[in-house]
């Protein structure tokens, strides 16, 4: 197969689907939507589609290396309360094709698949909640068709920009990253736990590079999920090592290295319109993520219409350990606004 520029097209995985047969509390009808790649590939995004067809649309995007299978939990709770809820599977994730070279996943990349997505499906009207990826992503996407959005549910996750990653710190990261040993997983967790300035970087390298890296391995680190079945269906999309592609790249597209500042100054562009458009926004950030802990000081700090929550008793992934609290707070928030 060629691509629509004449060259070799980009070489596309999928799972088989035998791998998501009877996954724990997992029992929703697959939807697809096909986007392109770069060099015009086509590229299959599984998403889920629940609740009543009338009903607000909140759409859910994870983050690395879930998939929607994160929001199993919220997602009955939302639609029993009127809603519509779509969550797709980022390209590399779930049930969305997976392109196999590291080199096929940028951020700017993932940005173009969520426009696309969102402008197929003709999705208005939307409450974003995003954590993770899901806001590096669904942020930009709301700078990019702010039309389509009516509120903001942010989680767990940030909008990296030129003021808080300042050319003086991208230039520090790049010459501390060199310097940074290729880690194991138990390293990262002493790195974060530890709230070592760099700990960011060990992550980084961690999945790009090291030999081990395990998706189970990385629910172990972010979370205290001990239910094997669970662990089976993240793990379930990612059948080898030559699917993990787009989890092991994730990390090194976050913009924090010199060679990343046009990602950078895309963010800023997004911060202006999140900043001139008002959109109400819920903050709702555990209290238990090393992660992001204090991330939505920059929301609160920069956006004026803001409703900040914590969400307690959760670690990174608040939508697995606090489901009933977060869709709580959420519901909520769209009645009050």
């Amino acid at each position: 197969m060629s691509s629509e520029k004449g060259g070799p097209a980009v070489d596309v995985l999928r799972t088989p689907e035998t791998r998501f047969a009877q996954l724990k509390d997992y029992a929703f009808a697959a939807h697809y939507h096909v986007v392109k790649a770069p060099d015009g590939t086509e590229l299959r995004m599984h998403y889920i589609d629940e609740g009543p067809r009338d009903g607000e649309v909140i759409l859910c995007l994870h983050g690395q290396p879930s998939w929607s299978y994160l929001y199993r939990k919220m997602i009955p709770i939302l639609t029993g309360a009127g809603y519509r809820v779509i969550a797709p599977d980022l390209v590399g994730f779930g049930k969305s094709d997976k392109p196999a070279s590291v080199d096929d996943y940028t951020y700017a990349g993932h940005v173009d698949w969520m426009n696309q997505f969102l402008t197929g499906l003709d999705l208005t009207g939307l409450t974003l909640m995003c954590q993770d990826w899901g806001g590096l992503l669904g942020l930009r996407a709301v700078g990019d068709q702010p039309d389509r959005f009516k509120r903001l549910v942010i989680a767990n996750t940030g909008l990296p920009n030129t003021t808080t990653l300042t050319d003086d710190i991208s230039n520090m990261m790049g010459k501390m990253y060199p310097m940074v040993p290729v880690p194991t997983a138990a390293m990262v967790q002493e790195q974060f736990s530890g709230g070592t300035p760099g700990a960011f970087l060990y992550w980084i390298k961690y999945c790009a590079e090291a030999p081990d890296f395990s998706v189970r391995d990385v629910f172990g680190l972010l979370s205290n999920i001990s239910d094997a079945a669970v662990l089976d269906g993240y793990e379930a999309p990612f059948p080898d090592e030559n699917y993990v592609a787009g989890a092991r790249k994730f990390p090194s597209c976050v913009p924090l290295l010199p060679e990343h500042k046009a990602d950078r100054m895309a963010g800023d562009a997004a911060w202006a319109v999140l900043e001139a458009r008002n959109f109400p926004v819920l903050t709702a950030f555990s209290d238990g993520d090393p992660v992001t802990k204090g991330g939505e000081q920059a929301f609160i700090k920069r956006l004026g219409n803001v409703k900040n929550v914590t969400i307690k008793g959760a670690g990174h992934f608040l939508q697995e350990d606090q489901p009933d609290a977060l869709s709580k707070e959420i519901i909520a928030f769209i009645q009050e606004t």
